[in-house]
């Protein structure tokens, strides 16, 4: 499988961005997740979607803002910025794992990774 991440860019204080990843070739996962990495920090856990099911996990930082969404039949997975801040400037990961639940918010534990759009928030 391959994921494309797109919608990335320049955004103001408090404004919204809907960031989506589309897979392509077979997608056989447990759960898809964003991450992201701003700059001089370590790749971070954002939000994560059971690709069966449906349940949510979000980091706290984002919890209440963001909201991550499936569509199963055209294998995208959207990211959903509500009231941003300039530390959520990053770039942005779509990735894929199949480990248990609580793996979901553990970088190391996503096997498949897209290549990242930057979001950026200005001041």
């Amino acid at each position: 499988v391959q994921l494309q991440a797109s919608g990335g860019g320049l955004v103001q204080t408090g404004g919204s961005l809907r960031i989506s990843c589309a897979a392509s070739g077979r997608l056989s996962v447990t759960f898809m997740g964003w991450l992201r990495q701003a700059p001089g920090k370590e790749r971070e856990f954002v939000a994560a979607i059971r690709w069966n099911g449906g349940a949510t996990y979000y980091a706290d930082s984002v919890k209440g803002r963001f909201t991550i969404s499936k569509d199963n039949a055209r294998k995208l997975v959207d990211l959903q910025m509500n009231g941003l801040k300039p530390e959520d400037t990053a770039v942005y990961y779509c990735a894929a794992t199949n480990g248990i639940t609580s793996s979901v918010y553990a970088p190391k534990m996503y096997h498949t990774w897209g290549q990242g759009t930057l979001v950026t928030v200005s001041s």
